[in-house]
């Protein structure tokens, strides 16, 4: 509960189906009698019982806020993996919410289903006993399928009772999908005799099997009869229209509101079932029942052409996303018309390019540290200059302790924005089938145009994040090589190469035309010595640290190199003193002597070369006469010693 509202999470998928939205709708409405909010957390595809799969955007049941909800609604039929659902219910019982399945059979939780065996036996007797088919088929499922074999013990049960013997060539299996139905169709339009009704067990393989006898010349009613089961909205546009048995969904999200309710006040709360209703059609002879076909035609037609329109908006937002410059860039390519009622949110670790977060084994994964990158309602305040209301949401100092849409900075933007009273709905963003954050849709208009376009966007927002992350770290990359490449790997100066390359670039510039050019040589004294006595190792040491010296007493405008051995200087373009340089130089050694107390003393002699930088400037012969200087002053400290 918060701010005395009651907080009711529904976990489902594809909500862009026209089941599951008006589901959602009518659920909804309930809940809002009694002034409760609605968090709806969804993914976008069918697991289809396939338990092997674990999908990144399952994630988002990961992410509910349960020690704060008040009860969970679960479409268990709707998500199709057991595995998911068992998480799910094994996070709720941890934090003590009681759970509601909806379509499904899970212990210690409160059941709202419909009874499926009532409703398939239903349309079962109307094909055998009111239309008297005496040579029936039945059109099955997946094998070992426990709805499956549900619905052909019903078969059996009722050609039993009307004395119809059964035996083996009376059963088919579709897998409750169009391609194996088809296959099982071929088969059985070879034989002889066809049966004289085909029972099936879902409303897609009796669409399929319907068009397969129509094709090959049968006619359906009148040769064959063809049902289906679970009135999916799609049997009312075939031809001809398919008998069924609807599984009207609002009639269960009245039952799973009412029950959500009810256990939220700690009532108690028995297991709902409510039989689906028989609607004869023209598949087995009766009259034409077109049920809401109008307003679903309209709908699937908005839906179709807007996804036209959407997907090649998204594809354009997602490349500008992928090709940004920077992350501020990057979170600005996602304002757009199309995803406004839009609140995104990261795990910032995913910016961190020391490495790819996608490609990296996280083992004992840390807390994801959320932040929002995108709020639709303050799109303009994100466009100008440098996002100043962005840095603030996304380098917010809040370190989320919990991994919930309910945790850290942006808790109280979600509040407000449940507030309003529209259900939220939460997806999973994931790359490379790894989650990184979650997209909070908040439409204020309940429309299914809406709720079919979050998928999509969704999607393009994964893609755009987790491409532009990717290119960054690919960019990263070929920097380093380039470093590698250009620079010396003992001094992390200049090579011979790099040095060329820079000089070549500063040399074109005119601007830089008629300022002073000096140039600084530097030299390490005594380094065979050194090496002869203390080793290689600590000759490198040695050119390092004169290196390193000759970098920090140059201006940073400096291009700093070494050719070779432990001969290393310095070009620089504009007004310089260099023999306060050489002072700096020699006293960063004395300094690094001092603390290092090494056996021996690191110095250098180094000599310099000042001239006009022009056209006409050789960059190599002035290198020759610093380096004539420098060899003189060497000499000066030999003949010294």
């Amino acid at each position: 509960m918060i701010n005395g509202r009651k907080i009711i999470a529904l976990c489902t998928s594809r909500v862009y189906d026209p089941q599951i939205y008006a589901f959602i709708r009518r659920f909804h409405d309930t809940l809002r009698r009694e002034d409760s909010a609605l968090l709806i957390f969804s993914i976008n595809s069918d697991i289809y019982w396939e338990e092997d799969l674990n999908p990144a955007e399952t994630y988002v049941f990961d992410i509910m806020p349960y020690e704060e909800l008040d009860s969970i609604v679960i479409m268990d039929e709707k998500i199709k993996s057991h595995a998911v659902t068992n998480r799910i219910i094994s996070k709720a019982k941890a934090s003590k919410v009681p759970v509601v399945i909806v379509d499904g059979d899970y212990p210690d939780t409160t059941l709202v289903n419909f009874n499926y065996e009532a409703g398939f036996e239903a349309i079962t007797r109307h094909i055998i006993e009111y239309h008297g088919a005496r040579h029936p088929h039945m059109m099955a499922g997946l094998p070992n399928n426990a709805f499956s074999d549900q619905r052909i013990e019903i078969f059996k049960k009722v050609i039993a009772e009307n004395g119809i013997p059964f035996d083996d060539s009376m059963l088919s299996y579709g897998d409750f999908w169009a391609d194996p139905t088809r296959t099982a169709m071929k088969e059985i339009l070879k034989r002889k005799e066809l049966p004289d009704a085909i029972i099936c067990a879902n409303d897609i393989m009796a669409i399929n099997v319907s068009d397969m006898l129509t094709r090959a010349g049968v006619k359906v009613p009148d040769q064959v009869l063809v049902s289906g089961f679970d009135g999916f909205d799609e049997v009312f546009f075939s031809t001809p229209k398919i008998a069924t048995a609807s599984c009207d969904t609002l009639l269960l999200a009245e039952a799973a509101g009412k029950a959500t309710l009810e256990l939220a006040n700690h009532e108690n709360v028995d297991n709902i079932f409510i039989t689906p209703e028989l609607i004869p059609n023209e598949s087995c002879g009766c009259p034409s029942h077109n049920w809401n076909a109008v307003s679903l035609m309209a709908s699937f037609n908005n839906n179709f052409y807007r996804h036209q329109d959407d997907t090649r908006i998204l594809y354009n937002i997602a490349s500008n996303m992928e090709t940004s410059k920077d992350t501020w860039e990057m979170a600005a390519a996602i304002h757009d018309h199309k995803t406004k009622h839009m609140l995104t949110v990261v795990d910032r670790n995913i910016f961190n390019m020391h490495e790819n977060y996608f490609m990296t084994e996280h083992s004992g994964r840390q807390t994801p540290d959320f932040h929002i990158i995108n709020d639709a309602d303050y799109a303009e305040e994100h466009r100008v200059e440098r996002f100043p209301l962005q840095a603030k949401l996304f380098y917010d100092n809040t370190v989320n302790d919990k991994e919930s849409v309910l945790s850290g900075g942006f808790r109280d933007r979600i509040i407000e924005l449940m507030d309003e009273g529209n259900p939220l709905l939460f997806h999973a963003l994931d790359y490379m089938n790894r989650p990184f954050g979650f997209n909070c849709y908040f439409y204020r208009d309940l429309v299914i145009t809406d709720y079919s376009k979050a998928s999509i966007v969704t999607n393009a927002i994964s893609m755009g994040i987790g491409g532009f992350v990717n290119l960054q770290y690919q960019r990263q990359l070929l920097k380093k090589v380039d470093d590698m490449y250009k620079h010396d790997s003992l001094t992390g100066l200049y090579n011979r190469v790099g040095f060329l390359n820079a000089y070549e670039e500063v040399h074109t510039d005119k601007d830089l035309y008629g300022k002073p050019v000096t140039v600084i040589m530097s030299d390490l004294d005594g380094l065979k010595y050194i090496n002869d006595t203390f080793g290689h190792a600590d000759g490198d040491l040695s050119i390092a640290a004169v290196a390193n010296a000759l970098k920090s007493a140059c201006p940073d405008s400096a291009m700093s190199a070494r050719f070779g051995g432990d001969e290393l200087f310095s070009v620089i373009i504009g007004e310089c003193d260099p023999e306060r340089i050489i002072q700096k130089i020699n006293e960063t050694l004395e300094e690094y002597n001092h603390q290092s107390s090494l056996p021996y003393s690191i110095t250098t002699s180094c000599g310099f070369h000042t001239s006009v930088f022009g056209e006409a400037y050789d960059v190599m012969k002035a290198l020759k006469f610093a380096d004539a200087r420098m060899y003189i002053v060497k000499s000066e400290k030999h003949n010294k010693a």
